[in-house]
């Protein structure tokens, strides 16, 4: 007598878009971590430079680092929104 395997679910397999979304999220997010470092040592750099003016330091990276991440966030939250916003399309579908 020979036993039949129990058959398995497949798992669904992600589609394009998922899978592109999930990795501009991954390189955005990559890219803000990095930004982010490299500002942060200028800054810690700056603070203790002998012959650089703090003020001049802050006065020069901070509306660049406030842009940066303004948009990193805004656009990482558009992903995500649209993201949800297309699953509650297809469920009332």
């Amino acid at each position: 007598m020979t036993r039949k395997p129990i058959p398995r679910p497949k798992k669904p397999s992600p589609d394009t878009r998922d899978k592109l979304t999930l990795y501009v999220t991954l390189m955005v997010s990559t890219t803000l971590c990095i930004s982010v470092l490299a500002m942060v040592i200028s800054f810690m750099l700056g603070l203790w430079a002998k012959e650089v003016d703090n003020a001049e330091i802050f006065k020069m990276i901070s509306p660049a680092f406030s842009t940066l991440i303004g948009g990193m966030i805004g656009f990482l939250s558009g992903i995500k929104l649209m993201q949800n916003d297309d699953k509650s399309k297809s469920c009332k579908d």
